[in-house]
């Protein structure tokens, strides 16, 4: 009987580094230049759907992790492995979704360092300009230009220009046309 429990877990014990090895095997083929998309890695892109669900890895075999329900959130893709991408959000949570959920269009949300604080969106790429908002930590726009310092932004009752490096979107110094 004894033996019989060592050869059990010897097999386990060889089927779980099997399923290692593959999994790392798939990670680096995600994680690798060469991208399924052709597109570069890491990026920033947008939710498509209301209703997202986030896999622990890339398939639909992956149990959902979470959902995201907010249409036009940015994310950012870390990796790719077929059709399916793997995202972070900007609280650093990360998952696998599918790449038909995904949109090219370029948002950003407002990122303070204090979520009490607001920041200025002004009428021109230039702080002496005049305030034509105030906008509160986590507040959602599309992204219309940027210039590497500062981006043109749009959304529910406003439209100007704020600095990129308050955005969760853009890399800092990207320049977006």
């Amino acid at each position: 009987m004894r033996r019989g429990r060592l050869v059990v877990g010897w097999v386990r014990f060889a089927s779980a580094a099997t399923l290692c090895s593959a999994l790392a095997a798939g990670a680096a083929e995600a994680g690798s230049d060469s991208t399924a998309s052709g597109l570069p890695v890491p990026r920033f892109v947008s939710l498509k759907a209301d209703r997202v669900n986030v896999h622990g890895g890339p398939d639909k075999d992956h149990d959902v992790v979470w959902i995201y329900t907010r249409v036009g959130l940015p994310v950012e893709i870390t990796a790719e492995f077929e059709n399916w991408r793997r995202i972070r959000d900007s609280e650093g949570s990360e998952g696998w979704v599918y790449h038909s959920l995904l949109s090219g269009k370029r948002t950003a949300t407002v990122q303070l360092k204090a979520k009490s604080d607001v920041a200025p969106i002004y009428a021109k790429p230039d702080a002496k300009s005049g305030v034509t908002a105030q906008l509160q930590f986590g507040v959602l726009g599309t992204v219309k230009h940027c210039n590497g310092t500062w981006c043109e932004i749009v959304g529910d009752g406003f439209d100007g220009w704020i600095q990129q490096n308050a955005l969760w979107g853009v890399y800092p110094n990207e320049k977006v046309d």
